[in-house]
């Protein structure tokens, strides 16, 4: 019985040596390698740069006040339409007090003067009517008294144009009601009832009351790198981005490139803007941030791969071709356009053929 034992243990013994032998063969085997493959396509490629910039109104205007005072009282919202004309604010004016007191003695000489004139005309008009004093001499009384009349008129309307930016032979003109300019949108009113604000004049912009736009004219307002700046040219084609409505994109057409570019980080970047092809489905608001994708060259249904099946030898680019299951030969091609992700093929290629793919499976998958 024991020697039947140590035959079993003995069995045993060998059979698992034996089996840890033949798992370690075969873990040391390297699995066949089983290459996947694609065909080639006819797509559209396009070959693009990117743009980034905003979205801005063509025309957009700054209203100023043509005198300073206080902000009495505002009549408009932004956001709301506006036609040219329109009453934005109203600014009650704060008189400077050294031209109040030079206007108020201008009035104040003005009615000596006409007092004067006028008792000179009434005396020699009796000599007149009398016939003591030729009418010559009554004509020259009657212009000194016109003059001084014009003269009191015109010093109480600039005494009352300093106190209330008005005057009486004005009639409704005043520059104390701040208008629009032109028609469109209220982009922003800055100013609050209470506000100070400054004329606009030689020496100072003046303060801003409004901010109007025509939202029905809109642009791209962008910078290129100047490595593509000499790619593009105006009257080409863009694709807009917009981060505020990811769901859509717009066309636009380049109208402008600028001659001189500008330091920004460290690199060359060059303005360009387009006009936006806008549409009635999708309201877009000054402002907006985008991404333009310009359109360098495009060629459609044309024969492509990826790019990333492609083999570089010198100035030569090849592929491996499977002529039987898992059989491959190399192969010279001739490419065309590339947009960085698939690639034109012009000659050594037919779409029935199929293509190594550069990564590799084993049979169980992994």
């Amino acid at each position: 019985m024991k020697k039947f034992f140590k035959i079993l243990l003995l069995a045993l013994l060998i059979g698992s040596f034996i089996g840890g032998f033949y798992y370690l063969y075969a873990k040391s085997q390297k699995p066949p390698e089983v290459f996947k493959t694609t065909s080639a396509t006819v797509i559209s490629i396009a070959k693009k740069t990117v743009a980034t910039g905003s979205i801005t109104p063509r025309k957009e205007i700054f209203i100023k006040p043509q005198v300073s005072g206080i902000v009495e009282k505002v009549f408009v919202l932004a956001g709301k339409m506006v036609k040219a004309g329109d009453i934005i604010a109203q600014v009650r004016i704060i008189p400077n007090m050294i031209n109040l007191n030079e206007a108020e003695s201008r009035l104040n000489r003005a009615n000596i003067a006409f007092d004067n004139a006028k008792l000179d005309f009434d005396r020699n008009k009796a000599l007149f009517d009398q016939g003591v004093v030729p009418k010559a001499d009554l004509q020259r009384f009657e212009v000194a008294l016109k003059n001084s009349k014009e003269e009191l008129e015109s010093a109480e309307s600039n005494l009352q144009l300093i106190k209330n930016g008005v005057a009486k032979r004005s009639g409704q003109a005043t520059n104390t009601l701040i208008r629009s300019t032109i028609t469109g949108m209220l982009l922003d009113v800055p100013v609050k009832e209470g506000s100070s604000v400054i004329e606009a004049n030689n020496f100072n912009e003046g303060t801003t009351i409004a901010s109007v736009a025509d939202m029905g004219e809109m642009i791209f307002d962008g910078k290129v790198d100047e490595s593509e700046v000499g790619k593009i040219k105006t009257g080409m084609d863009l694709v807009l981005t917009i981060g505020a409505i990811d769901s859509k994109k717009f066309k636009a057409k380049l109208e402008y490139i600028a001659p001189k570019g500008v330091t920004e980080n460290g690199a060359i970047q060059f303005q360009i803007k387009a006009a936006i092809e806008l549409d009635t489905s999708a309201f877009l608001r000054a402002g907006y941030s985008g991404n333009a994708d310009i359109i360098l060259e495009q060629k459609d249904s044309v024969l492509s791969i990826p790019e990333s099946v492609i083999n570089f030898s010198n100035d030569s680019a090849f592929i491996e071709v499977e002529k039987a299951p898992q059989v491959f030969e190399k192969r010279y091609i001739k490419t065309g356009l590339s947009d960085g992700i698939n690639i034109e093929v012009l000659e050594g290629l037919t779409k029935v053929d199929k293509i190594k793919l550069p990564q590799t499976v084993n049979e169980s998958g992994e």
